[in-house]
């Protein structure tokens, strides 16, 4: 069914706001510019009107945390099914971007700007030459979709080709007018999908799951593995991949810069931290009232977005920080969770497994 938002003044009568519309499609792509978290706060503008095959004009170029990238197609004057086909087509040549391309599209963009530091500023770590566009988001802005090609991208998206549609819509309120908007799919499936470029080394998922316990600053890895958790934080895009999990699966856990610290069984769904219960030697207690060893994001504990989300554990098997098992080859990513899909997953977790010798109950 497709999407649509209706808005009402809030009075003892209320008052329903009358849809408009842009002047321009135009425009949209302005105010996104100029205020990129319309779109996400998640993702970092790196390019716009960056011509692609034949010349034809890519509308805007984001990064994500994890380096890889996000093209954001407006539907302008086009068919929605139309603008599905060109963003399928940007794609393709998206796919192909290397990191020297990459850093000149944010310097014609910024006038001058270095994406190093660029990235460093935004997202609060350095970024990763081997991780930069090893996995792409299709995003299509609209105003509307038909049922047909709402169809279409939903298929696709199942299909671990990573493509949601953002719509806005406009409504009047006097002399002012106001924007909303509203994801087609749950961006926590767009991400879970975003599938590594190169499809020759893509195979089906194994069934374990990846989660990268990272950020030594926020949290504790001594007290995940001594109390039984994993989490992560300090934004939707790290917290919400945590709710792929279900009690019963296993997960692998590495600490980034350091390697593989641990495989356990899911014990509970995803929570945020002033939900979050420990057992201790004197009962059942807050965990923000237990943990000491890291921050947890404790400034945010009342925000929904930014605050530490917990997933309880039972582990397996453990091992010190000091004894973390990295080799040349072993898989990486800095979703806090995802269920990957390359070559280089399972040969990690055959390996593990032949190290981590308790990982079956």
């Amino acid at each position: 069914m497709p999407v649509k938002t209706n808005l009402w003044r809030v009075s003892e009568k209320p008052e329903e706001l009358a849809e408009s519309r842009l002047d321009t499609e135009k425009l949209l792509e302005k105010m996104i510019v100029q205020e990129p978290r319309l779109l996400s706060d998640e993702w970092m503008l790196i390019g716009q009107q960056e011509h692609t095959y034949n010349k034809q004009p890519l509308d805007l170029l984001a990064i994500a945390p994890d380096a890889s990238l996000v093209l954001i197609e407006l539907k302008r004057d086009r068919t929605p099914r139309d603008v599905v086909a060109q963003a399928l087509d940007y794609a393709s040549w998206v796919e192909n971007l290397t990191p020297d391309k990459i850093a000149a599209i944010y310097r014609k963009f910024t006038s001058g700007g270095n994406l190093a530091e660029g990235f460093q500023k935004k997202f609060s770590r350095p970024l990763d030459e081997d991780e930069l566009n090893q996995s792409h988001q299709i995003i299509i802005v609209a105003a509307e979709l038909d049922a047909s090609t709402e169809r279409i991208v939903k298929y696709l998206n199942d299909r671990s080709l990573a493509i949601n549609v953002l719509f806005f819509q406009v409504f009047a309120h006097g002399d002012e007018k106001i924007i909303s908007r509203t994801w087609l799919l749950d961006p926590i499936e767009t991400q879970s999908a975003s599938s590594p470029t190169k499809s020759s080394n893509s195979e089906p998922w194994n069934g374990e799951f990846y989660c990268s316990f990272g950020d030594s600053n926020s949290r504790s890895w001594n007290e995940a593995r001594h109390y039984g958790f994993i989490c992560g934080g300090g934004g939707a895009w790290y917290s919400r991949t945590l709710q792929l999990l279900s009690p019963g699966n296993r997960v692998w856990v590495k600490v980034p810069g350091m390697g593989f610290v641990g495989v356990g069984q899911v014990l509970s769904q995803a929570v945020p931290a002033s939900e979050f219960t420990i057992n201790t030697s004197d009962g059942e207690k807050p965990a923000m009232e237990v943990l000491t060893e890291g921050n947890y994001h404790r400034d945010f504990i009342d925000d929904e977005e930014k605050c530490e989300y917990f997933v309880a554990i039972e582990w397996l098997e453990t091992k010190d920080l000091s004894e973390a098992i990295q080799e040349l080859g072993m898989f990486g990513n800095q979703n806090t969770i995802c269920k990957p899909t390359t070559a280089a997953w399972r040969t990690t977790v055959n390996r593990l497994k032949s190290i981590f010798t308790n990982f079956e109950k």
